[in-house]
């Protein structure tokens, strides 16, 4: 609609302005400070040229009225238009909202280590990163979502270790010396019961066998990540081995050797960060020849711009902040452009029962689980909790608020909404087919300001998408339901002369509760 409107004002208009949305729809629906910056330009007063530029819309038939304030441009949209923009919607509801874009975008999100279950810090960025891909689908970028799996390393050992000692000592009599650091919880223990039943408890006697039980493990947790992320209905094009990444080290290490990007130091191989904006050169290579963790993401993000998108974002947990600098020096240094490579951060969620923590997980030692979330409280609400807020910042939130059936459960709420719509047509005995054709004309303000509302859907969907903004859209939908929850309340609807247009009004609403609803993972119900 935006775009619409925009086209139509640049045939009147010179140069760049902004086509703005007055918080007080009574001003009109689009406004424009055009006249402040031509005023510059022709050594006019704004009001005059905004006076002499509102004349010149008269015959557009997109506005209903166009009126200058105090410099201002005041668009107000005609019910025709309107209208046109609504049947267009309903009877197109797959490409409401949709458009086409020449531009692809690798989008890689959670990449937890599979060395245990996930956690609720894992799901709110496996939330907002599957959200984000949705959304982007539907704008018409061409999305990989990716999972870089970290397969390799300390992490994978100590797993190993961790269910080798706990196997050791529930079915051996060998002495057991744990660690200062293990990986402990009921899923190790589960883990050492099936390690048992598949090879014996011979397997738990000679420590040759840790890496043979380090692999078997992780390749278990990433069966149950995959499934703890299909419940909450998150999905990925590609899983990506960091262990396989590995066997393109040596190619990857000689471009860096190649292009002046490392030197040797106290026997260690250092990357010369310094050089493209960190704080400091970072090891690559330890003294004893193995590869940092660092090394890893360097392979990964050269296989990464081998593959030629036109941009990459990763979501990492907000612990990882420190670690952008010089991800991004790598880039540079292996030939790339690393202004293509966007890093989103995830903060951490405290979860609340009841005014009260909600309880560590002992399937996972100290950790809230996702998967005991979702039992809980449902994947969709899970899924709305934690877009309500910037993904940079700290989310809290009390799971007993998502039982209440009341305004102060915004899922409900717009849910309520969708229903409440269902239940009207069920009530007048007519389809959304029968009324879509009936001309939106001579509407009153309120009814004409929720439509334009409604139809606002596919500019959120854009800002959301390109802020990286989500919560823009669990902001618009609580909005809508509320305006429309109102609306039902001062208007009677069924039997009344404006029956079937406010039908109609209604069925527009449902569809951008039900297509934003959708592009959050979230199905709009029929019934509450």
């Amino acid at each position: 609609m935006k775009k619409s409107v925009l086209s139509t004002v640049k045939k009147h208009i010179e140069g760049n302005f902004a086509l703005e949305k007055p918080k007080d729809l009574s001003f009109g629906h689009y406004a424009t400070p055009a006249a402040f910056s031509l005023a510059k330009v022709h050594r006019k007063s704004p009001m005059i040229i905004a006076e002499e530029l509102a004349k010149k819309f008269e015959q557009e038939d997109i506005f209903n009225k166009v009126e200058a304030l105090k410099g201002y441009l005041n668009f107000r949209l005609s019910d025709s238009f309107l209208d046109q923009k609504t049947t267009e919607a309903i009877l197109n509801e797959n490409e409401f909202a949709s458009d086409t874009k020449d531009e692809s975008i690798l989008l890689e999100f959670v990449s937890a280590n599979p060395t245990g279950p996930l956690h609720i810090g894992h799901a709110r960025g496996a939330v907002f990163g599957d959200t984000l891909c949705k959304i982007g689908k539907r704008l018409g970028y061409n999305i990989t979502a990716e999972y870089y799996v970290n397969d390799a390393g300390n992490q994978i050992e100590l797993l190993g270790l961790s269910l080798f000692l706990a196997g050791r000592e529930k079915f051996t009599s060998l002495p057991v010396t744990w660690p200062q650091e293990f990986y402990k919880g009921e899923y190790i223990h589960d883990l050492s019961l099936e390690a048992n039943e598949k090879f014996g408890k011979e397997i738990f006697e000679d420590e040759k066998n840790i890496q043979k039980l380090s692999l078997w493990a992780k390749d278990k947790m990433l069966e149950l990540i995959k499934k703890d992320l299909f419940r909450a209905n998150i999905l990925f094009d590609n899983f990506v081995s960091e262990r396989e990444l590995f066997k393109e080290w040596e190619k990857t290490y000689k471009k860096l050797k190649d292009n002046d990007a490392i030197y040797e130091k106290e026997g260690k191989i250092w990357l010369k960060s310094s050089q493209k904006g960190d704080e400091k050169d970072r090891v690559i290579v330890r003294e004893d020849g193995r590869e940092t963790y660092l090394a890893g993401d360097i392979i990964y993000h050269d296989k990464k711009f081998e593959r030629g998108y036109d941009r990459y974002i990763n979501i990492w947990g907000a612990d990882h902040h420190g670690y952008i600098a010089r991800v991004k020096a790598a880039i540079d240094f292996l030939g790339y452009d690393s202004k293509k490579l966007q890093v989103i951060l995830s903060q951490m969620v405290a979860l609340l029962k009841g005014g009260q923590p909600y309880k560590m997980s002992k399937r996972a030692g100290n950790f809230i689980l996702m998967s005991d979330v979702v039992e809980e409280i449902g994947a969709e609400a899970l899924r709305f909790i934690f877009l309500t807020k910037k993904s940079d910042t700290h989310l809290e939130f009390d799971i007993e608020t998502l039982k209440t059936k009341d305004s102060s459960n915004p899922i409900y709420y717009i849910q309520y909404a969708h229903a409440r719509i269902n239940q009207l047509f069920e009530k007048s005995g007519k389809s959304v087919n029968q009324v879509v054709n009936t001309k939106l004309e001579n509407l009153d303000e309120d009814s004409k300001n929720l439509l334009f509302t409604a139809l606002l859907l596919p500019e959120v969907l854009e800002d959301s998408f390109e802020s990286r903004q989500l919560q823009k859209l669990t902001d618009y939908l609580r909005s809508l339901a509320t305006f429309y929850h109102q609306f039902y309340n001062k208007h009677k609807i069924i039997g009344t002369k404006n029956e079937e247009k406010l039908l109609k009004l209604s069925a527009m609403v449902a569809l951008s509760i039900r297509v934003g609803l959708k592009l959050m993972g979230i199905k709009a119900k029929e019934k509450m």
